[in-house]
């Protein structure tokens, strides 16, 4: 009896090969996603992390790919399974976590809150430009005073005046609102004490971005502290399907596992390329691959990367079966992490003192995953998301 050997991905820390879970057309869209990270942002990213600025020119790259929009209906050419979305984001972060960043805070963060909570004339009037990647997005929620507790304790305010609202108050950490042409924005009605979402736009008479400066990680994103005082806006940029914190929480349970799956993306870079460089830097007359400790450290960070992206390919096919709860989606984010801390660390130390140099690409996933280690829930409030769920009993305060 002859057996067929699978078709692995092309991704040496695809050891298992998930990726040929992918249909032909699916497939055909993350090569095309490849090649285009491959010979325009991989030549590019070390300068422009160093820099602390943002490669605009890549977004033509972007729109001629047409993946801004294929996790919604009637805004591609393919309307994208959570798989091959959860791929794209593994490839992009596989690149560079900050361009991944951009792109997940557009398409999911942004634009999901607009397909979520939106009426049907406001998907009509800003999603289809915001697919193009015409309109880029952003998406306000945390605060120089509230990062978890930010349920509870969000201080910005909304306060209807006529047809319009007044927004006041400060937001802090939010990527692409140095140049989003749309930013969602949660604020607490004055009126009826429940967090409503807004779209504001550029220019905004009362809306003043500020960049933050001095990250050790992200860097190529373009963060914002942002001060809303006294900004009007109108009744028709009022999200009419965002009544309560409950629906923000809608749109943090999808992308929550769109990070989980970026860090994927982040630890099978930095394990590729320790092993790529393992292999040919030489010690003791002989290349470090061959010792066992170095060996033990490769070992361990593919173990890292294969369960990891087992975990997040469940979750997708949780997603796509439509039975994805908040604990799912919280699992995978706080456990997938941790195991990408410990990857880009072990990583880091296969270059020894190499690694801390940029030119060598490690030392920027290890700078990133601290970044992404922390945003869109903390390892501790996802440790008690799940922990609730299987308990029954909540711990948080």
């Amino acid at each position: 009896m002859t057996t067929t050997q699978p078709a692995f991905t092309t991704h040496t820390g695809d050891f298992y090969g998930f990726e040929d879970l992918l249909s032909g057309t699916e497939r055909g869209i993350v090569l095309r996603v490849r090649d285009f990270l491959r010979t325009q942002v991989d030549p590019i990213i070390n300068d422009y992390w160093a820099r602390a600025e943002f490669p605009f020119q890549i977004i033509d790259g972007f729109r001629e790919l047409d993946i801004a929009g294929l996790m919604y209906d009637g805004l591609s050419a393919h309307r994208g399974t959570r798989l091959l979305t959860g791929f794209l984001a593994l490839e992009i972060c596989r690149s560079d976590p900050s361009v991944n960043t951009f792109y997940g805070v557009h398409t999911g963060l942004a634009m999901g809150s607009v397909n979520r909570c939106g009426s049907e004339e406001q998907r009509r009037r800003w999603l289809p430009p915001m697919a193009r990647m015409d309109r880029i997005g952003a998406f306000a929620l945390t605060e120089p005073h509230g990062g978890s507790d930010v349920a509870g304790g969000l201080e910005t305010t909304a306060r209807r005046d006529g047809d319009s609202w007044i927004l006041d108050g400060e937001k802090k950490w939010i990527g692409n609102a140095t140049f989003a042409d749309l930013v969602v924005v949660w604020a607490r009605d004055t009126e009826d004490g429940h967090v409503k979402g807004f779209v504001v736009e550029k220019d905004t008479p009362g809306f003043h971005p500020t960049k933050i400066e001095g990250k050790v990680a992200l860097r190529a994103v373009q963060n914002a502290n942002i001060v809303f005082d006294g900004c009007r806006v109108s009744e028709e940029n009022r999200l009419q399907g965002a009544h309560s914190f409950r629906d923000t929480s809608d749109v943090l349970r999808l992308t929550r596992g769109g990070v989980a799956w970026g860090s994927v993306g982040c630890m099978m870079a930095a394990y590729e390329l320790a092993l790529a460089y393992a292999k040919e830097r030489e010690q003791f007359g002989r290349p470090i691959a061959k010792f066992q400790l170095v060996q033990d450290h490769l070992a361990t960070m593919l173990g890292n990367v294969t369960s990891s992206l087992a975990m997040v390919v469940g979750l997708a096919q949780l997603q796509d079966r439509g039975v994805n709860r908040d604990e799912h989606s919280a699992m995978a984010k706080s456990v997938v992490t941790t195991r990408m801390r410990e990857t880009v660390a072990l990583a880091r130390e296969v270059f020894g003192g190499n690694g801390i140099l940029l030119e060598n690409n490690v030392a920027r996933y290890f700078a990133d995953a601290e970044a992404l280690y922390s945003y869109e829930g903390t390892r501790e409030i996802n440790q008690l998301i799940v922990g609730r769920a299987v308990t029954g009993m909540g711990a948080f305060v």
